[in-house]
């Protein structure tokens, strides 16, 4: 994330009143207990403040908000042998995918650790499932009210509401989403200023506009019209990847091929790769391929063969990287 959207995040923690049980202010207490334990609690009051983010944040004084420094390099930090972060996922369950960005604030060392919101099921961390009371951490179970509430606002969130990415411009946002297909594949006219387009996109619920004039893309924005799944942090790793192994085992690779590109939208390719490794694998289709080994025309070209692959793949990717991985 570039240095002065951090900025402008950081900024906007430092303006929160006192007692937000979704954002903790460190200066250098950074025992790695103590942040499993944090990003547990965090993530679990997130989701039931139905923020979609929570954050920790070293460098900045408690009661003041005054930005003082940290000496905290959790890149550098180890817990025994193992590297910081590894050693938390580890312990975590599941495994959310925090963020850590490391900058300079008014010339200060800042650290922010972005915490995912609990999904589908709270955080736990070494087993033990933990909530904010005011400003301390405490263990869920012992507050079953609150516990209800989670399992309760978990089990009616959608993956798709969720932000992919937050606080860009106008200008990233077109940048990021590739909007002449929403419009050609929805048949209407391309807007022809800036506005229109981004009103569009907002009313099918793809992007979020946010006071300021800043913007957010949602999960399904990134997913079916992102031009490069890499450029949404948290979905990156999202990306379509299709290998053929030699044999009945993995340890061969005959074919891999990636796609970094939106998921949904229409992508045929995805579907003639498909294809094309179904039958260069069959023996039984011997007829489809020209003496390159490659598909004939026929097949690719076939509307009726490719409807009845793509509904399967779909189903597939929709269940394996949206509902079982979340």
């Amino acid at each position: 994330m570039e240095s002065n959207k951090l900025a402008s995040i950081l900024e906007g923690l430092i303006a929160l009143p006192q007692e937000i049980e979704w954002v903790e202010f460190k200066q250098n207490n950074y025992k790695p207990e103590m942040i499993g334990e944090y990003i547990s609690a965090i993530s679990n009051s997130a989701a039931l403040h139905e923020q979609d983010v929570g954050y920790i944040v070293w460098g900045i004084e408690d009661n003041t908000h005054n930005v003082v420094g940290t000496k905290f390099k959790p890149k550098q930090t180890k817990k025994g042998n193992e590297e910081l972060k590894n050693w938390l996922l580890r312990l975590l369950s599941p495994k959310i995918d925090f963020i850590i960005y490391e900058f300079t604030f008014d010339s200060q060392d800042v650290v922010l650790l972005e915490i995912p919101s609990a999904y589908h099921q709270p955080v736990s961390f070494k087993g033990e499932k933990y909530i904010r009371v005011g400003s301390y951490n405490k263990k869920l179970k012992d507050h079953p009210e609150k516990e209800r509430k989670l399992w309760n606002l978990s089990s009616h969130q959608n993956f798709e509401k969720r932000l992919a990415i937050e606080n860009i411009t106008a200008d990233e946002v077109l940048a990021k989403i590739n909007y002449p297909e929403y419009f050609e594949l929805t048949e209407q006219n391309l807007p022809d200023n800036k506005p229109g387009i981004l009103d569009f996109l907002a009313k099918e619920k793809l992007i979020k506009i946010k006071p300021g004039d800043f913007f957010d893309i949602t999960n399904l924005g990134a997913i079916l019209f992102a031009k490069k799944l890499t450029d949404f942090e948290r979905l990156g790793r999202k990306a379509i990847r299709v290998i053929i192994y030699k044999g009945n085992n993995r340890i061969y690779t005959q074919r891999e091929q990636v796609w970094l590109s939106r998921t949904c939208g229409g992508n045929s390719g995805i579907c003639d790769s498909f294809l094309e490794n179904i039958f260069l694998s069959s023996l039984l289709c011997k007829e489809y391929r020209n003496d390159n080994l490659s598909l004939s025309p026929y097949v690719l070209e076939s509307l009726w063969i490719k409807l009845i692959v793509l509904e399967p793949v779909i189903n597939t990717l929709v269940y394996a990287l949206y509902v079982v991985n979340k």
